[in-house]
């Protein structure tokens, strides 16, 4: 018999039998020698085998949420039980967010109709409102549940969930589909924290997937062409949705886009192209656009394992980009684009912006001059408008493991 080192995988099991050279035959005798090559064929392939769904499972159990893996999640745990601040102080606001939930009826609509916010200021915010109550309401539950295992906050969660679900069938007017996307991420990453919640209904659990692909997911990605601030929030909510839904195409043509336009976005000083056009706003609409593109590669990474943090080209880069906007913040009368800008503060309508950004990118790049900057304002937590960083102090992010 001819010599075969060939050791089986799973997808051998089938054809573990002897084999002989073409076009001969043989009488056996001597059953033993058969028998044993046989045993060690069956051995070696059910090994393989194990092996094989012990790599799937290992791979399965460490890929987590979008916006909060297993790992982060226990590590912040960790910390809270060690009483280490100024995760103790985060974990509070955490909390007292979600409790003063139990106080919210949700506010969900048929028709989620939102105008320009230039042509109709008062009505844009007035009709936007709701879903970011609701939205910021079911993300506090859920990551309440999430850090303390208490029912009542899963299931709290799950009911504005459940309301939008539910009663929301459409998008309409000029931003309703911007809106829905910046304000309804708090829905998505709820959803994915609350995916191992076992007492989650099936048929609720399939409605809100159903709304997710018709109304939410079909929102983003109806815009997620835009070379603007509107394409980074929507491909930041068609990734959330891609990710609850484990939608891995989709979620490829987002991280394609992001590629393929982020360098007309960045100018080789750092500046953002489109948005320092947004004249007195300019800063603010530099700070709107990377909060949703760094929290989408941020979601891209726990998703995929690619890391587009350090991607860069003729020197720009999303770190100049971040650096850039620090320091125009902290020095508005040399932005040359308008005269006195807005300018972000911890006394800003929506919340300390962009100091919710830098807190989140201070450990990605390591930056002391981000964590110098913050660090009289911790715990940063970002709880209106738009949600890309919203615990940004409580939920530390890590490309290198949590320690």
């Amino acid at each position: 018999m001819e010599k075969n080192n060939w050791i089986p995988t799973l997808g051998h099991l089938p054809h573990l039998f002897l084999k002989l050279p073409a076009g001969k035959k043989q009488r056996i005798t001597n059953y033993t020698p058969i028998m044993n090559t046989l045993r060690l064929r069956i051995f070696y392939g059910l090994a393989g085998a194990f092996i094989l769904l012990a790599t799937f499972t290992s791979s399965a159990s460490a890929s987590g949420a979008a916006m909060h893996p297993q790992e982060q999640i226990d590590f912040v745990k960790q910390q809270l039980k060690e009483k280490k601040e100024p995760y103790v102080s985060a974990f509070n606001l955490l909390m007292h967010r979600a409790d003063s939930s139990f106080a919210i009826s949700h506010h969900a609509v048929e028709d989620f109709s939102v105008p320009g916010f230039y042509q109709d200021k008062e009505g844009h915010r007035r009709l936007s409102l709701g879903l970011q109550v609701d939205g910021m309401s079911a993300y506090s539950c859920a990551l309440a549940w999430k850090l303390t295992g208490k029912k009542k906050y899963a299931e709290k969660a799950l009911y504005f969930m459940k309301s939008w679900a539910d009663v929301n069938k459409k998008y309409s007017q000029l931003d309703g589909s911007l809106v829905m996307s910046y304000s309804g991420t708090t829905l998505m990453i709820a959803a994915d924290l609350l995916k191992d919640y076992k007492k989650w209904k099936p048929a609720d659990r399939a409605q809100f997937d159903k709304w997710t692909r018709n109304v939410f997911r079909h929102a983003a990605n109806s815009i997620r062409f835009r070379n603007n601030n509107s394409g980074d929030w929507s491909r930041l909510a068609s990734i959330l949705a891609n990710a609850y839904l484990d939608d891995k195409a989709d979620l490829q043509e987002d991280i394609r886009l992001i590629k393929k336009d982020l360098f007309d976005k960045i100018a080789e000083d750092g500046h953002m192209v489109e948005e320092v056009k947004r004249q007195g706003n300019g800063i603010w609409y530099t700070y709107f656009s990377l909060a949703p593109l760094t929290a989408s590669l941020w979601a891209v990474y726990n998703e995929t394992g690619e890391n587009l943090f350090f991607m860069e080209k003729n020197g720009a880069s999303i770190k100049k980009a971040l650096d850039y906007l620090l320091y125009y913040n902290q020095h508005p009368q040399e932005w040359k684009y308008f005269k006195d800008p807005v300018t972000g503060s911890i006394n800003a309508m929506y919340g300390f912006w962009p100091g919710n950004l830098l807190e989140a990118m201070s450990n990605i790049y390591n930056s002391a001059e981000y964590r110098t900057y913050i660090a009289p304002y911790r715990p940063i937590m970002y709880a209106r408008h738009d949600y890309a960083w919203t615990f940004p102090t409580l939920m530390p992010l890590s490309l290198n493991g949590y320690k």
